[in-house]
């Protein structure tokens, strides 16, 4: 393995074995693969269902804005207070270099709060919200 008894040279070899590394490798790519999908769950919420327009997936590195029924808001899976709530998007939005804001309220949320939010956000300078439904299932 380390050393190389047979031939005319003493002492160990300094190749490296890359197969092991290789190995270790592939296992870590195929741990990460299955378990990247499942790292952003966020909060749970009763969405609005819609039919498909397109499909963002929810990753991470997004600025996703949620909104519980009981008027709490997250930012990822971060509890904010509604006071602090403009200046940590801003915060969130400079950070992680997008331009979109995810806006997920829950279903029985009244039309009036998700107006009042929108119409801040928009005074503060954020521009692009988009709001974040569930697919209506077909009734075929």
């Amino acid at each position: 393995m380390g050393m190389n008894m047979g031939s005319g040279k003493k002492g160990p070899v300094s190749d490296i074995n890359v197969t092991p590394l290789v190995d270790v490798m592939l296992v870590l790519l195929v741990i990460f693969m299955v378990t990247a999908p499942m790292l952003f769950s966020g909060i749970d919420l009763k969405l609005p269902k819609t039919q498909k327009v397109n499909n963002v997936g929810l990753r991470p590195e997004l600025v996703i804005l949620s909104i519980t029924e009981a008027e709490q808001f997250f930012i990822g899976k971060n509890s904010v207070a509604s006071k602090d709530l403009v200046p940590a998007i801003l915060k969130q939005l400079k950070a992680s270099k997008t331009e979109v804001v995810y806006l997920r309220a829950d279903y029985s949320l009244r039309y009036e709060k998700v107006a009042k939010l929108i119409a801040n956000l928009k005074k503060a300078g954020v521009s692009n919200i988009a709001l974040v439904t569930e697919v209506e299932k077909s009734k075929e």
